[in-house]
């Protein structure tokens, strides 16, 4: 039952009051036909509105079964239209752009009715007006009598209580309004039909009970229903449910409209792409900029990784030092006048600041931190990963054509590979390794002997990340070819490794024997005698250097043990390594190769190439090596000399002195009795000190030559250019007897001075010997080097060392030289100002891209106004109108993207067409990827929705009944 009590409206327009209904009160059955008459304007349409719950009362009540409605809110309001009211409308209201089975199953849906039950319920109520044949149609392909039994079907597929009908017949002819006022008659049975009509015939022979209403008042009642309001109570307030409308709804809706606009929504959506396709093509260049940069960045921070050396300069104190130096100076400058001599230290202050820079690393240490897969540096090393050098200690020797031994370490066996001239000459000068010439200048710097190492133009290939299963890695791959054989496979197989323009040092054949070791000899000597020198360029078949068979020898089979216990170095000894060439592994060059065409980096120097597999060979093989198990059992001293590696005292440092000389055989005793007894021994002897018999320095014996050489190698002072070092037999046994006789006269203070001086150098250490043996720890490498893919990863990488350092040791802080620091700096800077340029061009195009369809929205929003009112009569809420154009602007912004992403694609094709001329290369070409593009497309989504948010907000608060009205 409703209850209609002092219900006052007015409308206000300007300062004109129109009062609609005034203190109108009506108690209406639940089942009956009410028709309700009156002139235009007396207040019949407000009325059923604010039964029906579309327009809202200013005063009074409207009761439901006992329900008030004074303090209802929207969602009770649309929950009131959507379960409780059914409305037909003398324009019929459908919305045109759904079928009739689709308009009439509309209230089911807002009610949340599964969609299986819609359509039975649907297709029920259609066959109860006659129209079970027509459920597919369009309105506009119905007569009006059809659409309007529609609107019937509509109102009763709820099966609502109240059936308000708004003028029924008045766009009916006679007949067909007949057949409407029937049904109605017939649906009135069973609930309440409340009719506003002005055909008082129609109502007089169809309507139970007639309301008559004049200027917003009740002048007549046919029927009337009087309460007692003493039994009636207080009417109460409860909430009659939600009413919901799903999001599939809102879709569907939608696009069933964008259907019938197909023009307008194919233009609206290229309008919306235009934005997309600008951002599509900016992101397409921008990606294709960047794939060259990141290439650009990976190809060199593989040719310059971060590498840190077991001695390093620290270049950031060379260049501090240097600054400050200069700083220094200048304020001297500046200081005024000078009136006396000052010493220039800058030359020594800068040699200081040199040496003082060299550092030694601990890279133990490290290692275990970047094994250690937790460490923070994982995170930023690129896809070459870490590789790990060791300082393996092996001879080559072969044939030259002639059929003369050499070596690989400097031809002449026995000749010093470190020497100046023969280091430049054996160098590959297109090597882009920085660490071949920091190497050098560590060893000038250092005065570290590079004698025993493997050879210079032997050099380990890059391995993959598993060694074992990709010997050569991928960085190799990739900027190498084959021109002749393959990889190695095996630790006995080497390939010659050329420039890129086919080329090795001539050295370096020589050295491989595969040029005469004579014309080298002739060519040194007029290099060191500055002479001109004419060099053999002929050229050298792949299959001739092939067959050459290189024979290598570990350091540790080249040591013997002798007749007094002791090993002897042998490597120097033509003869000797001959008779070991039985115990040597031969390497077959299976391969010759060089750079690629354009590489960006090339590890390899020219010479030969190895792989990790005999790197392993030979570290195990030298921990199974006699020598280095008979140093291992004895830690105390040296198999090669039998001495302590340390004196406690002065007592054993004189009896270390008098031990090794008497060790020696009397070619080495000879020379250094020229060292220590000086070239005056025949007229004054001078002792050990370098002291006359008067007591007296003498200056030949305080300038001795010392002459350091590795362990075992013989006496470093024979290079002295001493009296005896040349002579006869007789005169070295002279020489020899004069040292013994020395010796044995000598005090404690001459003979520590001996063993400090000539003796403790020859001894080495524990670590030293087996180090020159070739033991070596795959805990403890020489070279460690760090690959990323990128400056910001390398940037990275820096600070994690850095992180490192804090907590590390002072003992196990890492030095290392940043070879492409300021690079990175200047690239990193440009990235990041071409990126600001592209984002303030993307951020034009979005603001561009949202305020377009927030203007399509809104026209959207006026062309729909009259939906909008029927949705809301249904029951629909306004967070469900706003969903529709939601889900509208949400197509539109979908069809736009893809329709933006589509034509950016076929204008990259062009596109990278006019790249390629403009810039000159192939290697810039603007992709698109796929996860870009979906990304823009959801984008577009995004922005369309953004942009319809206001329009879409002014649909959800039109007014339901003034949205009806709209045509």
């Amino acid at each position: 039952m409703l209850q209609i009590r002092h219900i006052a409206k007015q409308y206000k327009t300007g300062d004109f009051t129109q009062r609609a209904l005034d203190d109108v009160s009506l108690n209406l059955r639940d089942s009956e036909f009410v028709a309700i008459l009156g002139p235009s304007g007396s207040g019949k349409t407000t009325l059923l509105n604010i039964i029906g719950g579309l327009d809202r009362y200013d005063s009074g009540d409207l009761i439901i079964d006992g329900t008030s409605t004074q303090r209802y809110k929207d969602r009770d309001w649309d929950s009131y239209r959507n379960h409780t009211v059914g409305f037909v409308f003398q324009s019929y209201n459908l919305i045109p752009h759904q079928s009739v089975l689709s308009n009439v199953e509309l209230a089911l849906t807002i009610s949340g009715v599964p969609r299986s039950q819609r359509r039975q319920r649907a297709r029920q109520a259609l066959e109860q007006v006659g129209l079970g044949d027509h459920v597919d149609k369009l309105p506009n392909q119905l007569s009006g009598g059809q659409m309007q039994r529609v609107a019937i079907a509509r109102a009763l597929v709820n099966n609502p209580a109240v059936v308000l009908a708004d003028e029924p017949t008045g766009a009916l002819d006679s007949e067909i309004s007949v057949q409407i006022m029937d049904l109605l008659k017939e649906v009135a049975k069973d609930r309440l039909v409340v009719m506003v009509t002005h055909n008082p015939d129609l109502a007089h022979e169809y309507a139970t009970r007639i309301v008559e209403l004049h200027d917003g008042k009740i002048t007549s009642d046919s029927n009337p229903l009087t309460l007692d309001q003493a039994q009636e109570g207080t009417a109460l307030h409860r909430n009659l449910g939600h009413a919901s409308m799903s999001l599939a709804t809102s879709l569907a809706l939608s696009f069933n409209n964008l259907k019938t606009k197909k023009a307008r929504t194919f233009l609206t959506s290229f309008a919306g792409s235009i934005g997309i396709i600008g951002i599509a093509l900016i992101l397409a260049v921008s990606n294709g900029v960047n794939l060259y940069i990141d290439k650009v960045q990976e190809d060199t921070m593989t040719a310059y990784p971060i590498s840190i050396q077991e001695q390093s300069f620290d270049l950031n104190k060379i260049v501090g030092s240097a600054q400050e130096s200069a700083q220094t100076q200048g304020k001297k400058k500046a200081s005024g006048k000078q009136q006396a001599i000052y010493p220039d230290d800058s030359a020594i202050t800068s040699a200081s600041n040199l040496t003082s820079s060299i550092s030694s690393n601990n890279l133990s240490p490290f290692k275990r931190y970047l094994d250690n897969p937790k460490s923070e540096i994982n995170q930023y090393v690129g896809k070459v990963g870490i590789q790990y050098s060791y300082d393996t200690k092996f001879s080559v020797y072969d044939h030259d054509p002639k059929g003369t031994l050499v070596s690989a370490s400097g031809v002449t066996i026995g000749g010093q590979q470190g020497g100046f001239a023969s280091q430049m000459a054996a160098m590959d000068p297109n090597s882009s390794d920085p660490s071949q010439i920091q190497s050098m200048q560590m060893s000038a710097l250092t005065g570290k002997s590079t004698a025993k190492s493997s050879p210079r133009s032997f050099s380990e290939i890059m391995p993959g990340k598993d060694e074992n299963k990709a010997p050569v890695g991928q960085v190799i791959h990739d900027n190498y070819q084959v021109v002749k054989g393959s990889w190695p496979k095996e630790k006995d197989q080497v390939v010659l490794v050329l420039d890129a323009n086919n080329k090795i040092p001539l050295a370096t054949l020589y050295e491989l024997g595969l040029k005469p070791a004579s014309d080298y000899n002739d060519m040194m000597s007029k290099l060191n005698n500055g002479q001109k020198v004419k060099t053999d360029t002929a050229s050298l078949d792949y299959d001739q250097a092939m067959k050459q068979t290189l024979n290598l020898l570990p350091a540790a089979d080249q040591y013997a043990k002798g007749e007094d216990g002791h090993y002897h170095y042998l490597g120097d000894d033509a003869g000797e390594v001959a008779k070991l060439m039985d115990k040597a592994l031969p390497l077959k060059i299976v391969g010759v190769v060089k750079p690629v065409a354009g590489a960006k980096a090339t590890p390899l120097s020219a010479g030969v190439g190895y792989s990790r597999l005999l790197t392993d060979y030979l570290i195990d093989y030298a921990g199974k090596s006699q020598v280095v198990q008979d140093q291992q059992a004895d830690r105390g001293h040296s198999v090669l000399n039998g001495l302590s590696f340390s004196a406690a005292d002065d007592q054993a440092k004189t009896d270390q002195a008098r031990s090794y000389v008497a060790s020696l055989a009397p070619p080495q005793k000879a020379a250094m009795a020229s060292a220590v007894l000086g070239n005056n021994q025949a007229a004054g002897g001078q002792n050990a000190a370098g002291q006359t018999a008067g007591g007296q320095s003498s200056p030949q014996g305080a300038n001795a030559q010392q002459g350091q050489a590795a362990p075992g190698s013989g006496l470093g002072m024979a290079a002295a250019a001493a009296p005896g070092a040349g002579a006869s037999e007789a005169g070295q046994a002279a020489a020899a007897a004069s040292l013994d006789q020395y010796m044995a006269t000598a005090n404690t203070d001459q003979l520590v001075a001996i063993y400090e001086q000539y003796v403790r150098p020859q001894v080495g250490a524990y670590k030293d010997n087996l180090t020159s043996f070739g033991l070596i720890s795959r805990e403890a490498p020489s070279s460690i080097r760090i690959y990323a893919d990128s400056f910001e990863s390398k940037q990275s990488i820096t600070d994690a060392i850095a992180h490192y350092n804090d907590k590390a040791k002072k003992a196990d802080k890492i030095t290392y030289t940043d070879y492409v620091g300021l690079i990175m700096s200047s690239v990193t800077t440009i990235i990041n100002v071409v990126s600001g340029v592209l984002i303030a061009f993307v951020s034009v195009s979005l603001i561009v891209s949202s305020i377009m369809i927030g203007i399509i929205t809104y026209i959207s929003v006026l062309e729909r106004t009259k939906e909008i009112g029927i949705l809301r009569a249904m029951g629909a809420s306004k967070r469900n109108v706003s969903q529709v154009f939601n889900a509208e602007t949400g197509i539109i912004g979908f069809l736009s993207g893809l329709l933006g992403v589509g034509i950016s694609l076929l204008l990259l094709v062009p596109g990278n067409a006019l790249i390629h001329q403009l810039m000159g290369t192939t290697e810039v070409n603007a992709v698109l990827p796929l996860k870009a593009s979906l990304i823009l497309v959801i984008l577009s989504m995004v922005l369309t929705l953004i942009g319809g948010l206001i329009p879409s907000k002014k649909a959800a608060k039109q007014d339901p009944a003034t949205a009806l009205r709209t045509e």
